[in-house]
């Protein structure tokens, strides 16, 4: 029953909101991983970034798709949490340091060896509309983790205009998304985040 009903959202509601009413572009889509186990990392404006990224994939892959929120909002009550693990099937993460959450990568490590692809935003939350922030350490743990597992780094632009944070009303604006190449961890952890960052760096440079 949650398999129909993951893809009648997805495809009844979702897919039509973001190819009709928004309009995308995506650039590079090949570079998209077409199996699990891969993580998709991706800068985060707007409530709409899961669902949009959610959709560059094809329908035999929705249930492989696991992204990554903030326990603390998704799973604040009974109903979102049964939407967000049952539907979406969100990954939920403690993103609070000082809260004794034990291995806060151990259900993403899980996910990743189930051959599933995660998506995660390593800003850690939304930021500005628009604005691409410094990526956080937490991405290079679990790259290090999993040095074999792609890491494919995916800018978006646009979406913090048409759905910003602290906002309900949708206002349509075309958006792009910069699928870059997959990143691997080669090197210490800092290397990494510096290469990650360089990464999403150029492909925010896209827009211009």
């Amino acid at each position: 029953m949650n398999t129909l009903l993951r893809w009648l959202f997805f495809n009844l509601l979702i897919r039509p909101l973001v190819l009709i009413v928004l309009g995308l572009n995506v650039r590079r889509r090949d570079l998209l991983p077409t199996k699990g186990p891969a993580v998709v990392v991706a800068n985060h404006n707007s409530h709409l970034d899961t669902m949009v990224l959610m959709t560059l994939f094809p329908n035999n892959l929705l249930g492989k798709i696991r992204p990554v929120a903030a326990i603390d909002y998704f799973f604040a009550n009974r109903w979102i949490r049964w939407f967000a693990s049952e539907i979406v099937r969100i990954i939920p993460f403690e993103r609070r340091k000082n809260v004794d959450a034990g291995d806060r990568f151990e259900a993403v490590s899980a996910a990743l060896e189930n051959d599933e692809i995660v998506i995660f935003f390593p800003e850690g939350t939304r930021g500005e509309p628009e604005a691409l922030s410094e990526f956080k350490k937490g991405i290079s743990h679990l790259a290090e983790r999993h040095p074999h597992v792609p890491i494919i780094p995916v800018f978006m632009h646009g979406l913090g205009k048409a759905l910003p944070a602290g906002e309900a009303l949708l206002v349509p604006f075309f958006c792009d998304v910069f699928v870059g190449t997959p990143q691997y961890f080669e090197c210490t952890r800092n290397e990494f985040m510096d290469n990650l960052n360089a990464a999403m760096c150029e492909l925010a440079g896209g827009i211009n």
